[in-house]
């Protein structure tokens, strides 16, 4: 059974891949879709008999890599972060994947699209059962491939074959210091199986070696390695320039991306690896000081963003910050609880968003939207329910919320319960995030679905442009037809509920948005964590006293703000945003262009990179090595050639003279010969 779990998503993405022209869209799409319907609920029998029942097990597949003392084999790792990743990955990658009926119909090339879906989703899958680190890297990089295939499947417009260069690049930049913590784990411990490393770890306690004449901590050294990984994978601060521009790839991508796969493969391999992070406080402090400040970046920039999708993406990435924070403070029940809770609500509100679109002709700047409710109510309530459970609605001391407000809650509890200074740094980042977390996430909302419709306001045959940078929009266009698609903007009237196979997965989601969170808390972090984690898991001893009160209520003092303040703005007075944007202040840039990151980078890595390759082209390959080589050696035999030809110039008196000289140079040549003699 449990390989079945792993196996049926690529199952069915060889048969989608390889068969589709041949079975047809529509058996392709079922194929795909019905292999990871099985592999759900395989997986939901999964997390009963392990989770639940706790049984492990540890499943041999076959024997992979034996040379010398190196001895890898492929093997199924069954316990209970397992069980969890398990259906969160397939629980949302079936709703995905019959999303993805409705939204791609459309579209020519949906068995290569529904391939890649498997693909990534066997990837993951691989990933989170791997037993040894090498395994895990395979499954790693595996979705790092399948992430490129499908931001870059409309290949033929150019901003997504950049977003997905743009996202493979920097995964690898993360992936070198994963693949240098693998060594490294290979050379200080002499085996890459988890069991074998976590066992050996504590006796690496205070020990070091030397590099660069400093002696290092070798414990610290590997899992800040390993950390640099899953900084990549999971957009931390740094290298989250991906993260954004993924939203090139079709909105089922996005949800995959963002809620179940790729981003949360750095916080499951932080909580895999907590027996080592555990015994590296330093380690620690760096994992908590990067998700902190991940969280408070991603939230600050996400205030301002136009595109629908976009907003969802930094909240995401500050989603994320909120997951390694806990982990940092040694809380990665917690960390793995939000990992859980925020799978539903973030897919839930991808896949809203992506209802919008369609119903408003492929147009994602929410500047061009409002007053959607009253056409599409359904998607409007999907979309306020995504939103609750995002911002963590729920009332502390009745205990009573969303799933958000319960994994939520749990990190920021966390973090002021480390009673350190790291600490504290990260439980007053989270506050101020989840302020801004609110206020972005009402303002997406109230621009979108609340107000007066603003796409009447716009000529219909218009190429949309952003207002503040008369730079062309990045939407969904045309499915990769045509690079220079032209959308028009449905009337109010005009705009409808999407069809039934994109709603259905969206009522699936919220009810995990909704109950999710209350009916997993005493599992994941209550009394009944250590139960239920065993040994898959470090759980510390909780929580020592009760909080203060203001602690409880700092979150939702904040989230009310927030709401409060986008209320102002964006139903009260809603001419307001545009009047505070068209001052074009400092803050308002700094934040509207994402702290200014990729202009940094740009500046830095990209166009020294692109002036060393043309310098290397043109002088190193072109002057040095073909000049000298190839090109030189064929210029010469065409000098020679030349010459020669000009020894024929067709008159009889220069053939005379030639051959009298000759005969000249012959009688010479004897006459000095013989005379030798």
């Amino acid at each position: 059974m449990y390989s079945l779990i792993v196996f049926l998503p690529i199952l069915g993405s060889v048969i989608a891949g390889l068969f589709g022209r041949i079975i047809g869209n529509r058996v392709s799409e079922l194929v795909t879709t019905g292999c990871l319907f099985a592999a759900a609920a395989l997986s939901g029998v999964a997390f009963y008999d392990v989770a639940i029942q706790g049984h492990n097990y540890i499943i041999p597949v076959l024997p992979w890599i034996h040379s010398g003392a190196f001895a890898v084999d492929w093997t199924v790792r069954i316990d209970t972060i397992t069980a969890v990743m398990l259906v969160v990955v397939t629980g949302v990658s079936s709703l995905v994947h019959l999303y993805s009926i409705g939204y791609m119909h459309e579209d020519p090339h949906r068995p290569r699209f529904f391939s890649y879906l498997s693909l990534f989703t066997f990837a993951m899958l691989m990933l989170v059962t791997a037993n040894n680190f090498l395994q895990l890297f395979f499954g790693w990089e595996g979705v790092g491939l399948a992430s490129y295939l499908l931001i870059g499947f409309w290949y033929t417009r150019p901003s997504a074959n950049a977003a997905a260069m743009k996202a493979f690049i920097v995964n690898r930049v993360g992936d070198f210091g994963f693949a240098l913590g693998i060594f490294g784990i290979w050379a200080v411990f002499g085996t890459l199986d988890f069991d074998a490393v976590f066992a050996a770890a504590p006796h690496f306690v205070g020990k070091s070696f030397e590099f660069a004449g400093h002696h290092v901590d070798i414990l610290t050294t590997l899992c800040l390695l390993l950390f640099v990984g899953a900084m990549g994978k999971s957009a931390q601060l740094g290298l989250h320039t991906w993260l954004p521009d993924a939203m090139e790839g079709p909105t089922p991508v996005s949800a995959l991306i963002h809620a179940a796969t790729m981003v949360t493969a750095g916080v499951f391999l932080v909580c895999r690896c907590s027996p080592m992070f555990q015994l590296s406080p330093v380690a620690l402090e760096f994992v908590t000081f990067i998700g902190a400040t991940t969280a408070f970046f991603a939230a600050s920039v996400g205030l301002f963003q136009n595109d629908i999708k976009r907003v969802i993406a930094y909240s995401t990435c500050s989603q994320l910050g909120y997951m390694f924070a806990a982990a940092g403070v040694s809380a990665y029940n917690a960390a793995m609880f939000h990992l859980f809770t925020h799978a539903f609500f973030k897919a839930l509100l991808f896949l809203s968003a992506g209802a919008v679109i369609h119903s408003m002709h492929h147009e994602q700047d929410m500047r061009k939207m409002g007053g959607l409710a009253r056409a599409i109510p359904f998607t409007w309530a999907m979309m306020l329910i995504g939103n609750l459970a995002l911002t963590g609605a729920g009332l502390p001391y009745l205990n009573v919320g969303l799933a958000g407000f319960y994994s939520k809650d749990a990190i920021i509890n966390s973090t002021f319960a480390a009673h350190s200074g790291i600490g504290s740094y990260a439980f007053a980042l989270l506050i101020v995030s989840a302020g801004m977390t609110s206020f972005y996430s009402w303002r997406q909302f109230l621009m979108t679905f609340h107000g007066r419709y603003r796409g009447a306001d716009m000529d219909p045959h218009e190429v949309h442009h952003d207002e503040e940078h008369d730079e062309p929009l990045r939407g969904e266009e045309d499915t990769g037809h045509s690079q220079t698609h032209q959308h028009h903007l449905p009337k109010l009237e005009e705009v409808h509920e999407s069809p039934l196979v994109m709603l259905v997965p969206l009522g699936l989601l919220a009810l995990g948005a909704l109950f999710a969170g209350a009916a997993f808390f005493h599992f994941f972090v209550g009394e009944g964590a250590h139960e239920f984690w065993r040994a898959s898991l470090f759980v510390g001893h909780g929580e020592e006293g009760e909080l203060p009160m203001w602690v409880e209520l700092a979150p939702l003092t904040v989230t009310i703000i927030g709401f409060l303040i986008a209320f102002y703005y964006y139903i009260l007075h809603p001419s307001l945003p545009k009047k505070l944007a068209d001052r074009r202040g400092m803050l308002y840039l700094f934040l509207f262009n994402k702290w200014y990151f990729d202009e940094l980078y740009d500046f830095l890595f990209v166009r020294p990179a692109l002036k060393i390759g043309r310098f290397l082209w043109k002088r190193g390959d072109g002057t040095v090595i073909d000049g000298l080589g190839p090109d030189g050696i064929a210029a010469r035999v065409l000098d020679t050639a030349r010459g020669a030809v000009r020894l024929q110039t067709g008159y009889i008196y220069h053939y005379a003279l030639a051959m009298l000289l000759g005969v000249v140079a012959l009688v010479t040549w004897f006459k000095i010969a013989g005379g030798a003699l």
